[in-house]
């Protein structure tokens, strides 16, 4: 997410990442994941592949702004030093009260 000290992304490929991915999260049940390269499909199309890096940068954005949790196996993990396939949910609610 774009914030003003810099830290958030700076093109509108970057924003579209990120927005495509909440969208693709909202269309699914609260414990589903998506690929990176489910957004990255959707923002890119046949040019899909080259938007792969950005699309898990825009995925390590969303942890860091607390909207997405990245996993491997189904465990929770840190984006910055996860190696190879990756899936993406949202954060679960925390029921009111």
């Amino acid at each position: 997410m774009a914030d003003p000290g810099g830290n958030g992304p700076e093109t509108t490929v970057d924003r579209q990442l990120e927005a495509k991915i909440l969208e693709l999260l909202a269309s699914r049940a609260a414990t589903s994941t998506i690929c990176p390269s489910d957004a990255a499909r959707a923002v890119g199309g046949d040019d899909w592949r080259g938007l792969m890096d950005p699309a898990r940068d825009a995925a390590r954005r969303l942890v860091d702004a607390g909207l997405v949790h990245v996993t491997q196996r189904g465990m929770v993990v840190d984006p910055a030093t996860a190696k190879g396939p990756i899936r993406i949910r949202k954060v679960p609610q925390r029921d009111g009260g």
